[in-house]
C-alpha cells in the first residue's frame, strides 16, 4: 500500500490530507506533537482532532514526534522507506505575532523543520512527491506597493493593473521588502524546497497560500482569520479589527480545495514548482464584508472594535491568480466558494459551541456563580 506522510497532521490542511489521502486508498502516517497549543494556548489544541483522525480512519498511524528532531524524523522514514509516495509538509509556526517574541523557535520549526524532512525525503524516499505549505507572506510587503484604491468595504486594486482581473500572480517579487519574521523563516524553507527540486530532481512544490479555512480550522487570537471571525460570532465574543479601516482584502481557499491542488500535483508532478494558492477572486472578502456576512448567516450582531495600528507585514490586499497551476492541472476547479465556506464554519462553531455548553452544565449547577473570562481579540492572517 502507498504510503502518504502528513506533517502537522492533526492541524486544518493536515488533517484534510489525512482524510483525503486516505480515501484514495493511502496508508497516512501522521506527525503531529500538537505545539499550535504552545503557540496559541489551549483552545487552539489539535489534539481533539488527532484522537478524532485516529478513531474514524483505520489506516492512519499517528506519530508525537518534533520535525526538527532529525533522530526522530530519520526513524520514521526508515520504517516506511520507499513506500512513502508522497510527503505533505504542512506543520508550522503559522504567526507574525508570535514569530517576533520567539524568533529562534519559529526559524527552526519553519526552516530547520523543512529541511530535516527533505533530507530524509531524500534519502529514504527520493521518487515520492514532495508538498510544502508555504504562504503568500513570502512575498513580504510588497503586494501593499500596488495602486490600491479605498471603496465603501473595501480596498481594492486599480482597474487598468495587469492583477487586477485574476490577482497576484508568481512573478511578483519576494525581495526589498518587510517581511515579519515569520515571513522570512517560510521563505528560506520555500527556497530550500525549490532548490531540492531544481538541485536533486526531487518532485517537490511549495503552495504559497492565501487564507487557507475551513471548519477544522481551531481559529485563535493570532491566527486564522474567517474562523476566529465565526467563533467570535458564533460565541458573542468582542472582535477587533486591526488597521486600514477593516477594508482589508484576503482570498479564502477551503482546505479540501487546496488539498486536491496537491492531489492533482501528485499524479503528474513538475520538479521545483511555485504556484500561488487562495481563493482569488471565486472566492475573497475584506474585513468588513466577512464580519457582515456572518452577521447575515448567524442572524446576530457581532461585537467589534476597531484599532487603528496595522500589523507589521500585513498586506492591505491580496488575491492569488492560481491559473498558473489551472494551466498545469486543468481538472482541478473550485468546489468551494466564500458564503458557503462561511457557512460550513459557523455550522461547525454552532454544533462545537452546544457541546461545549452540555460539558460546563454539570459544573454550572454545581455552583450560583460561575464567571468567565472575556477577553478575545483577533488579528487577520
Amino acid at each position: 500500500m502507498a504510503i502518504a506522510l502528513v506533517t502537522g497532521s492533526a492541524g486544518l490542511i493536515g488533517a484534510e490530507a489525512v482524510r483525503f489521502f486516505s480515501s484514495k486508498g493511502f496508508q497516512v502516517i501522521g506527525i503531529d506533537n500538537d505545539m499550535r497549543r504552545r503557540f496559541f494556548g489551549e483552545e487552539a489544541s489539535t489534539d481533539p482532532c488527532r484522537r478524532r483522525l485516529e478513531r474514524t480512519i483505520p489506516a492512519y498511524m499517528h506519530y508525537d514526534a518534533d520535525i526538527r528532531d532529525h533522530v526522530a524524523v530519520e526513524s520514521i522514514f526508515a520504517r516506511y522507506g520507499r513506500d512513502i509516495s508522497i510527503v505533505i509538509h504542512t506543520a508550522a509556526q503559522p504567526s507574525h505575532d508570535w514569530a517576533a517574541r520567539d524568533p529562534y523557535c519559529d526559524f527552526s520549526v519553519n526552516a530547520t523543520g523543512t529541511l530535516v524532512l527533505l533530507e530524509n525525503t531524500r534519502a529514504y524516499a527520493p521518487r515520492a512527491t514532495f508538498i510544502f505549505t508555504s504562504t503568500n507572506k513570502v512575498y513580504g510587503d510588497n503586494p501593499n506597493l500596488l495602486p490600491l484604491r479605498e471603496l465603501e468595504t473595501r480596498w481594492e486594486l486599480s482597474e487598468d493593473h495587469p492583477f487586477f482581473e485574476h490577482g497576484i500572480d508568481e512573478s511578483m517579487s519576494v525581495d526589498h521588502a518587510k517581511h515579519s519574521l515569520f515571513g522570512v523563516s517560510k521563505l528560506a524553507a520555500d527556497a530550500m524546497v525549490q532548490e531540492y527540486g531544481r538541485y536533486f530532481g526531487m518532485n517537490t512544490a511549495c503552495f504559497r497560500g492565501g487564507c487557507l479555512t475551513g471548519p477544522g480550522h481551531c481559529g485563535a487570537q493570532l491566527h486564522g482569520f474567517l474562523s476566529y471571525l465565526v467563533k467570535c460570532a458564533v460565541t458573542g465574543q468582542p472582535y477587533t479589527i486591526f488597521g486600514y479601516q477593516g477594508k482589508q482584502v484576503r482570498d479564502n481557499i477551503h482546505a479540501y480545495d487546496l488539498v486536491n491542488m496537491f492531489w492533482h500535483f501528485h499524479q503528474d508532478p513538475r520538479p521545483g514548482e511555485v504556484y500561488n494558492a487562495g481563493g482569488g477572486r471565486h472566492s475573497n472578502c475584506s474585513m468588513l464584508e466577512a464580519i457582515r456576512m456572518c452577521e447575515e448567516l448567524t442572524s446576530r450582531k457581532m461585537s467589534v472594535t476597531y484599532f487603528d495600528q496595522n500589523r507589521i507585514g500585513d498586506h492591505v490586499w491580496y488575491i492569488s491568480d492560481t491559473r498558473k497551476f489551472q494551466r498545469h492541472y486543468p481538472n482541478w476547479s473550485y468546489t468551494y466558494d466564500l458564503r458557503t465556506t462561511l457557512q460550513e464554519i459557523i455550522e461547525a462553531g454552532v454544533t462545537r459551541e452546544a457541546t461545549e455548553t452540555e460539558l460546563k452544565l454539570p459544573a454550572i449547577r454545581e455552583s450560583a456563580t460561575v464567571s468567565y473570562p472575556n477577553t478575545a481579540s483577533s488579528t487577520a492572517v
